[in-house]
């Protein structure tokens, strides 16, 4: 547990040092890194044609939409005609028409669900040019709409800035340093950064062995940094190449945690609207400590289950000492598996550093609810973005309770911005459990499920809730690269992914444009400890009544055959 701990406590100063720098980033204030980033983000301007103009909120998603639609365009192409292309050593054929669409609009939309095996999947090129590329381009996208959106609270106009100006500018001073760095901390650990084509070895075994090669630190940093969670292998960071050592563990967990709890200071700076600006804003604080109450619930609960060990294995004589070892490497134990895991499912990463697949029952169930719920950080700002709906919710619901308008940041919640958040907020669901029954209901999705019974259902369960939440990850159970696969997770991907976007720009738009009201003494405080607990309260009953049904008939029926 005190490695936990410890994680934890380096992750705290580092999220607000970040965030203050983020906010300097988002609000184009000086930075240290100005001097020799203005020169390069002049070059792409001059050359892209990009010009500082403030945007509506219909340019801006108009923008975000068509800028994105272009590099999915681009990308397909490339993976279908990636065997006549340059660096592919190891003689990788083109992939096919289904599996491309899921792919591209997988990374496109900050989701790394892989329906293949990146090693004997993709070319070089396509590793670099198609997925590394991507996984900056969508996590810039991510991060661009949710500072809008935050800009758009405070804002007392419908004018945000340029898309194209916040794309470039979170990319070069954020994104890229960040990445820099973890490539360097990678490959001082072991993790391969080569051209060189796989090298078949003996084992000490006496058998023969391929090692795969390729341009893997560039990738892993900003899988990470980005929130993508895209591996190179198909055993993602459970591989010594992508995962070399507890040290590269814990620098990956904190790259994924970072800039998704950076963009919650971020906004608390933005709110807090003073020259001298607090450690970390209270409104900010509030909206951290929710997500952190959600987070460490989640985490006790999965680690409590996985070091608890597994009844059947139990039975058959062998010591669980260790708890249940199944599925997770030796070099990071249950305590850095289950962070891992939380981590990976909270942050919306993807990345994983065991087989979700092998989790207990309720350790399973954890990373499932994360992404169910898509609030607790999330990805690289959609997380905050989503949250936020749930924040408006509680006011509107608090208020009523109490007999008072509801009121955010002095702008007053009202019948057509709660229709958008309703609607925002069930989407999410929706989507899940539509594609799910569809799964469950028919042939194709059946002939995918490999498992019988509780386990089956849960493997579908987190494969939907994974795309609709843009993570990722899998159960890794599914034989999931057939056509219903493919396609049904690539438009929940697509539709979790844009859809919320379009609608929380729009709700912040509604927000901006009312008159502002000053606060009184019966204006409903959100910035203090109760409302942090009415927020998590609000969350997981909202949750609860949506997803226990499908969870009772997944990994609660699973657990309670395992154990009785």
């Amino acid at each position: 547990m005190w490695q936990i701990a410890i994680i934890l406590v380096i992750y705290v100063p580092l999220v607000i040092m970040t965030g203050h720098y983020l906010y300097h980033v988002t609000m184009s204030q000086k930075t240290w890194l100005d001097p020799v980033l203005n020169r390069v983000d002049h070059v792409i301007y001059k050359l892209s044609g990009i010009k500082h103009v403030n945007m509506t909120g219909k340019q801006y998603v108009l923008a975000l939409i068509l800028t994105n639609a272009f590099m999915v365009f681009i990308g397909y192409v490339l993976l279908r005609v990636q065997s006549y292309l340059f660096l592919n050593p190891n003689g990788i054929e083109n992939m096919d028409a289904t599996l491309s669409f899921n792919t591209i609009i997988s990374f496109m939309t900050n989701t790394n669900l892989q329906h293949y095996s990146g090693e004997s999947g993709l070319s070089y090129l396509s590793q670099m040019l198609v997925i590394t590329f991507m996984m900056f381009t969508s996590a810039a996208t991510g991060y661009a709409a949710c500072m809008a959106f935050c800009r758009r609270l405070v804002a007392k106009t419908d004018s945000l800035g340029s898309f194209f100006v916040d794309f470039v500018r979170v990319i070069t001073r954020v994104l890229m340093p960040i990445s820099i760095i973890v490539s360097i901390i990678l490959v001082s650990q072991g993790s391969p950064q080569t051209f060189s084509a796989n090298k078949t070895v003996h084992t000490i075994e006496g058998k023969m062995q391929d090692i795969s090669l390729g341009p893997i630190a560039s990738l892993e940093s900003i899988k990470h940094v980005g929130t993508n969670g895209g591996g190179f292998n198909g055993a993602n960071s459970t591989t010594p190449f992508e995962n070399p050592t507890v040290i590269t563990n814990i620098i990956e967990m904190l790259s994924m945690m970072l800039l998704p709890g950076a963009c919650v200071v971020v906004f608390g700076l933005m709110v807090a609207n003073r020259r001298k600006k607090p450690l970390f804003g209270k409104q900010g604080f509030v909206i951290f400590a929710a997500m952190s109450i959600l987070f460490l619930i989640g985490l006790v609960t999965c680690y409590a289950a996985e070091k608890a060990g597994n009844p059947i294995i139990d039975k058959l004589g062998i010591t669980q000492d260790l708890g249940s070892m199944e599925g997770k490497e030796m070099r990071f134990g249950v305590a850095q598996s289950a962070l891992f895991t939380v981590a990976t499912t909270a942050f919306t990463t993807g990345s994983v550093n065991n087989m979700h697949d092998t989790l207990t029952p309720i350790g399973g169930l954890v990373p499932m609810f994360n992404m169910m719920l898509n609030v607790i950080f999330g990805g690289k700002g959609v997380g905050l973005m989503n949250m936020m709906m749930y924040v408006l919710l509680t006011i509107f619901i608090a208020c009523l309770m109490i007999g008072r308008t509801p009121q955010f940041l002095g702008k007053k919640i009202e019948e057509k911005e709660m229709k958008l958040i309703a609607l925002c907020i069930l989407i999410h669901p929706a989507i899940i459990l539509i594609f799910s029954a569809l799964a469950v209901s028919t042939t194709e999705g059946v002939a995918g499920i490999t498992n019988p019974g509780a386990h089956g259902l849960s493997q579908v369960l987190y494969e939907f809730a994974s795309s609709s939440a843009n993570n990722g990850s899998g159960f890794e159970g599914l034989a999931d690269n057939s056509t219903f696969w493919n396609v049904t997770t690539g438009l929940a991907m697509f539709f979790g992914r844009y859809l919320s976007i379009i609608l929380q720009i729009a709700i912040a738009s509604l927000l901006a444009k009312k008159i502002l009201h000053s606060e009184s003494t019966g204006t409903l405080k959100t910035d203090n400890a109760m409302f942090a607990f009415l927020l998590v309260g609000i969350v997981v009953m909202i949750g609860a009544l949506t997803f226990l049904p499908a969870l009772a008939l997944g990994p609660i029926t699973e657990h309670l055959q395992i154990y009785f």
